[in-house]
């Protein structure tokens, strides 16, 4: 078993800046992918970023430019850095820690509105 706990989220202006972050603890297996998603209500849960132990960076197209993810492997963490925030941004963030089907957090909500 894996649990992935996530920090971080808020509201904040469009324009500006947030960063998220998330622990894995459990079998080191299982944090071999490790990246966030989002779901927006309506929406169906989408990829953000994800990055392997090969620390190659994987962005949706929507984020690219403006999100960054980083990785330090061995505590087992994943941050993502948000720059440029536009209200489409608004959704709730989930931390992921695979391979396969993998392991959820909870979810943290990050709300861009003036």
């Amino acid at each position: 078993q894996v649990q992935v706990v996530e920090s971080g989220g808020g509201l904040v202006q469009p324009g500006g800046s947030l960063r998220l972050s998330c622990a894995a603890s459990g079998n080191p297996i299982n944090t071999a992918v490790m990246g966030w998603y989002r779901q927006a209500p309506g929406n169906q849960r989408e990829v953000v970023a994800t990055m392997s132990t090969s620390k190659i960076p994987n962005y949706a197209d929507s984020v690219k430019g403006r999100f960054t993810i980083s990785r330090d492997i061995a505590k087992r963490t994943v941050d993502l850095q948000m720059t440029s925030l536009k209200p489409d941004d608004t959704a709730v963030y989930y931390c992921w820690s695979g391979p396969g089907l993998g392991f959820w957090g909870q979810g943290t909500q990050v709300t861009v509105s003036s």
